[in-house]
């Protein structure tokens, strides 16, 4: 929106102006807002590519030169700041003993301040972001789906048949623009460590960009303030301690990791709250209940049929394919139906009938034949 020019504007003018920035900012945000429910999705992504000088043997070129370079630096730039994941690798969190002490916290919160609620993690959106990556159509993301299969063995190779368990206790900001519960320190966080830089190199090998520049922190978001940009004009600019101080040292549980998901940040959510899921793998020693087993099965299916339904659409576009079909359609109509065919030939006609007589009349030869 341009700004007003120059002079004096009367309250009424002020009034709309400043609420069509709100209504713009809230759209936004809207727009956002399962994007930025990713813990890294505000991160810059820097270029670990630079594009240096070359060596200048003709000093008349030099400034020539120079100039070309500054401007590839400046697309090389562009297209990275263009760069936003669209997928992630979720840990869902399932225990309801975890998820209904957050539930307690946000209602707490919410006591204190109600304008915070849009704030607020969803219920059924509660997780542990693994990786984030940009998968930019339905190839990219048979390939993503092909990469979580093969990161399989290496998770099973990390926990070496050894049962993967979170403990998740107190709570923490980052800067008090996000807020989330902290996982407890243990030997459990190594191989956890490991798992989330499996999964970067494997998706990475595959030529995805993945990850971030800065270390994987796990945690676990229950609300962030840049869902809420429009309360920093109604002085609300950061997330208060004091909301959160009886929970400092809260025991919120435990969360056996039993599968890890490659989700959509930005495709419709589950009717359950939880993100859009293309494929799962299944770790650990937790059984299977029959909703994973149905889930999984559909999943499958889904992507069975939509691999198929491709093939099908390739081959229907071939020009031999389509010349072959207007063939066989001919051969199998009728002379009179095909183009040119004879007018005449349309009506068929009946093979000829032996005159007799009619029903209810005998002829002479049969009266005297009774008499």
């Amino acid at each position: 929106m341009e700004r007003p020019g120059a002079g004096a504007i009367n309250s009424n003018e002020c009034e709309n102006v400043s609420r069509e920035e709100e209504m713009s900012e809230e759209f936004e945000a809207d727009a956002m807002d399962s994007l930025k429910d990713m813990p890294f999705a505000t991160i810059d992504i820097k270029d670990d590519c630079e594009i240096t000088d070359a060596p200048h043997i003709n000093l008349e070129r030099s400034k020539e030169n120079e100039r070309i370079s500054k401007d590839q630096i400046k697309k090389r730039k562009k297209k990275q700041k263009g760069y936003q994941p669209n997928y992630f690798l979720s840990i869902p969190i399932t225990n309801k003993e975890i998820t209904r002490g957050i539930k307690i916290l946000q209602n707490a919160i919410l006591q204190q301040d109600e304008r915070l609620a849009k704030a607020m993690t969803s219920d059924g959106s509660f997780h542990i972001t693994l990786l984030v990556m940009q998968l930019l159509n339905e190839d990219e993301v048979n390939l993503g789906i092909g990469a979580l299969l093969e990161l399989k063995p290496f998770v099973e190779e990390i926990l070496q048949g050894k049962e993967l368990i979170l403990p998740f206790q107190g709570v923490d900001t980052f800067g008090n623009q996000v807020g989330f519960v902290k996982l407890a320190e243990g030997h459990h966080i190594n191989p956890l460590l490991e798992i989330a830089e499996a999964a970067k190199r494997t998706f990475q090998e595959k030529g995805f960009m993945a990850g971030e520049n800065r270390s994987f922190k796990p945690h676990l978001t229950f609300m962030k303030l840049s869902r809420t940009p429009w309360l920093r004009r109604k002085g609300v600019k950061k997330i208060d301690p004091k909301f959160y101080e009886k929970f400092i040292s809260h025991t919120f549980g435990e969360e056996m990791v039993h599968r890890i998901d490659l989700c959509s940040m930005l495709k419709k959510k589950q009717s359950n709250g939880y993100y859009h899921c293309e494929s799962s793998i299944v770790i650990g020693k937790r059984p299977i209940g029959l909703q994973d087993l149905i889930r999984e099965a559909l999943r499958r299916e889904r992507m069975g049929l939509k691999s198929k339904v491709k093939q099908i659409k390739e081959l229907l576009l071939k020009p031999e394919t389509q010349a072959r079909i207007r063939r066989e359609l001919l051969e199998g109509r009728p002379a009179s139906s095909r183009p040119g065919g004879d007018p005449g030939d349309r009506v068929l006609q009946a093979p000829p009938r032996t005159p007799g007589p009619e029903r209810g009349h005998a002829t002479s030869h049969d009266c005297s034949a009774r008499s």
